[in-house]
């Protein structure tokens, strides 16, 4: 699938999928404002750019996750946000992005309201991760990401509360919480349908 494709099949998405803003422990009120970047890598098999976060951050430590981060008073938009954050995170060139659209939000058990900003990343990109909140940058087959199929309910504990949140195994990575939260929206904007009901 090439970038022109996935352009095309985003752009359909974007304008005509669902809006709904969902999240973690059904919280609604998120009141602080973050922005992530989902980029897609158009090889011959698309893949997602994709963190793990460093272990001695003090909340998410060690998850998968997309760069990005809290909006600044400086950021003109979230673009700006999510493009500022990926440069501070893997040192990633803002020229190499093409943003593509806002996806539906996501609130996270930390309150933030976070929108992922969907874009197509030049193949030929380079990322460092920065190591004070970085510790792996790597790629996932974005369709594996998209099969509603793999997506599954499992009970967890966080910040001493217990509940159910959304996991997907892929390639040996485990990737659960908010992260798996927002690639299930993608999916279903997408089109994808068998998404696990609600836990």
């Amino acid at each position: 699938m090439n970038a022109s494709m996935l352009e095309s099949w985003f752009a359909h998405g974007l304008q005509h999928g669902p809006r709904e803003v969902r999240g973690d422990w059904q919280l609604r009120h998120a009141t602080r404002q973050a922005a992530v970047l989902v980029a897609v890598v158009p090889r011959s098999e698309p893949m997602l750019l994709l963190t793990r976060r460093a272990e001695h951050l003090p909340k998410h430590p060690g998850q998968i996750a997309f760069p990005g981060g809290a909006v600044d008073a400086d950021d003109a938009d979230l673009v700006t946000t999510a493009l500022r954050e990926a440069r501070e995170e893997i040192a990633l060139d803002s020229a190499l992005v093409r943003p593509l659209g806002l996806l539906p939000g996501y609130i996270t058990i930390t309150q933030f309201h976070v929108t992922p900003v969907l874009a197509l990343l030049d193949t030929a990109y380079r990322a460092e991760a920065c190591p004070d909140e970085v510790a792996e940058v790597f790629e996932l087959p974005l369709l594996a990401l998209l099969d509603t199929s793999r997506y599954e309910w499992r009970r967890v504990e966080r910040n001493g509360k217990a509940g159910m949140s959304l996991f997907i195994e892929c390639d040996g990575r485990t990737v659960w919480g908010a992260t798996a939260g927002m690639l299930l929206q993608l999916a279903v904007l997408l089109g994808q349908k068998d998404v696990p009901p609600a836990a």
